[in-house]
């Protein structure tokens, strides 16, 4: 397993080859066994298989073709939806209109993806995470039928590999762990953590292609800019609205 989680690597390109219903619902049942808060399971998991449904799904993905291309997408949603069906069933009336409930859910959505992924790696299967879901959650409700309650948050294709990518830079583990305090960084630590980072010849192309001074400014002024982030929040603030989690 760690082995595994060691070799983990992005898939964007499948073969045709089709992923059975027992070996998915073998790989959902693990995910499923993820850790929830209370023991809600306060999400769903939308499967798409279906080629027109991807067609729908696809312009929400900004046409990335692993939409169409992978046999399978999984949207993991934040669900209150079905837990408060049965509350108010059981004449217990929630109190989950607001934003921690939304954080609560969307916590158990993530941590059900991540333990999909993993046991569709074990399997031999690739998978990619698409960070284009909350930018898009109003479309991907209409386009997935989402009642109140259910919002988006993270999709995931997967299939088959047909590709063998290199694994992407990950940064020192000293970067990101802090022993019983958190430790601040001083300016020769930043230089220091990212220093392997700015060096890769991919990263070099990125800020030439871009025409920018240094990668940081390829990622705040070309990938991800802040009148984009702005944008997208506000954006996301209306879904939370509609779909019953900013009730005031």
């Amino acid at each position: 397993m760690l082995q595994t989680l060691l070799d983990h690597r992005t898939i964007r390109k499948y073969t045709d080859k089709q992923v059975d219903d027992a070996l998915l619902n073998r790989i959902l049942e693990a995910g499923c066994r993820a850790s929830t808060t209370g023991n809600m399971q306060v999400y769903s998991i939308v499967v798409t298989r279906d080629d027109e449904r991807k067609e729908k799904l696809s312009p929400l993905h900004f046409n990335q073709p692993m939409i169409k291309n992978a046999p399978v997408t999984l949207t993991f949603c934040a669900d209150f939806n079905r837990f408060n069906k049965w509350c108010r069933l059981r004449n217990a009336e929630p109190g989950y209109d607001n934003l921690l409930s939304f954080i609560t859910a969307s916590i158990d959505a993530l941590l059900v993806a991540q333990n999909v992924c993993v046991a569709a790696e074990t399997e031999g299967l690739g998978i990619c995470y698409l960070g284009t879901t909350t930018y898009m959650a109003k479309g991907i409700i209409d386009a997935l039928e989402l009642p109140k309650g259910v919002i988006p948050i993270t999709t995931v294709t997967l299939g088959w590999p047909d590709e063998q990518p290199p694994q992407v830079d990950r940064l020192p583990l000293e970067a990101v762990v802090h022993n019983e305090v958190y430790k601040d960084y001083t300016d020769e630590d930043i230089n220091t953590i990212y220093a392997e980072k700015e060096a890769r010849e991919d990263s070099q192309k990125f800020v030439e292609e871009n025409n920018k001074e240094s990668l940081a400014q390829v990622f705040t002024d070309v990938r991800y800019k802040k009148a984009d982030n702005e944008h997208f929040s506000r954006m996301l603030l209306e879904v939370l609205k509609e779909q019953g989690y900013m009730e005031q």
